[in-house]
C-alpha cells in the first residue's frame, strides 16, 4: 500500500504517549489520514482507540517506524513472520511494551461499497532494537543523496528530468517533536512523494539505468531519514536542535 499510515500512527502515537496530545486528538488525526482504524489481534478485532487504551494499561511506552523493502529490512529485527508481512506492506509500526513488542502491519480495509479504512494486524515482534542512524546522520546523508540525485536526473536528457514540483505535503510530524525532526521529516516526505511521482516514459535504457541508480540511492536515504525523524521524540541522550 502507498499510504504513509504507519508513519502517522507512530508520530501521533508517540506524541500522545509523551503527553503532547490527547488520545482523541491522536486517533482522530490517524483516522483523518486514512479512514476508520481497526486492529486484529489474537482475541479478535477492536478499534484503534480501544487497542491503544489496552496497550497503555499494559505499559506501552513508544512506537517505532519500519519502512522496509526487499533486501533492506529497515526498522525490523524479526521474527520472520512479522518481517515478511511488513516487507510485503512496505511499512509497519512497532509498539514497545515492557519485555515485548507488538508489530502492527496495515492493509486497506474495504468491508463494503462505502467503507474504506485500515486494518492493522498485530503480531509478536522482536524486542531487539534496530540499528538506525541518528537524526543528524540521516539529515546529512539525505542532503548528499538529494544533491547527487538532482545532478544525475538533470543530466538525463528527455522527458521527466529532475523532480516534479510539490506545493504541499501533508505529512507533518505531531506536536512535541524537536525542530530538526520536523525539518528532516518534511523534506523526506516531500522527496518520498517525488519518488512516487517520478515518470520514466520516453527514456532510453541507458537513461533509465542512470535515473534508476540515483533514485534507489535517494529512496534509501529518504526511508532512513523518515524513520530517524519519527524516532526522535523518544531518543535519549542525544541533543536535538
Amino acid at each position: 500500500m502507498d499510504s504513509p499510515i504507519s508513519a502517522t500512527l507512530v508520530s501521533w502515537g508517540n506524541a500522545w504517549l509523551a503527553g503532547h496530545v490527547g488520545l482523541d486528538e491522536a486517533v482522530d488525526r490517524v483516522e483523518r489520514a486514512a479512514g476508520p482504524q481497526v486492529v486484529a489481534t489474537e482475541a479478535g478485532e477492536t478499534t484503534l482507540r480501544a487497542f491503544l487504551v489496552d496497550q497503555r494499561i499494559e505499559g506501552l511506552s513508544s512506537f517505532r517506524l519500519a519502512l522496509p523493502i526487499p533486501g533492506d529490512p529497515l526498522g525490523l529485527t524479526g521474527p520472520p513472520a512479522f518481517n515478511g508481512a511488513a516487507i510485503d506492506a512496505g511499512q509497519a509500526a512497532v509498539a514497545v511494551l515492557p519485555g515485548r513488542c507488538l508489530g502492527l502491519v496495515p492493509a486497506d480495509d474495504r468491508r463494503g461499497s462505502s467503507y474504506q479504512g485500515i486494518l492493522w494486524t498485530a503480531c509478536d515482534a522482536s524486542t531487539a532494537v534496530p540499528s538506525l542512524p541518528s537524526l543528524a546522520e540521516a539529515e546529512q546523508v539525505l542532503s548528499a543523496a538529494m544533491r547527487a540525485a538532482t545532478e544525475a536526473l538533470l543530466g538525463v536528457e528527455g522527458p521527466a528530468q529532475g523532480f516534479p514540483a510539490l506545493d504541499t505535503v501533508d505529512d507533518a510530524l505531531a506536536p512535541g517533536y524537536p525542530g530538526r525532526a520536523h525539518r528532516v521529516g518534511t523534506l523526506a516526505a516531500r522527496l518520498a512523494l517525488a519518488l512516487r511521482l517520478a515518470d520514466e516514459r520516453g527514456l532510453t535504457s541507458g537513461q533509465l539505468a542512470t535515473r534508476g541508480e540515483a533514485l534507489r540511492d535517494l529512496d534509501r536515504a529518504v526511508r532512513r531519514a523518515r524513520v530517524a525523524a519519527h524516532h526522535a521524540i523518544v531518543e535519549s541522550g542525544q541533543p536535538q536542535i
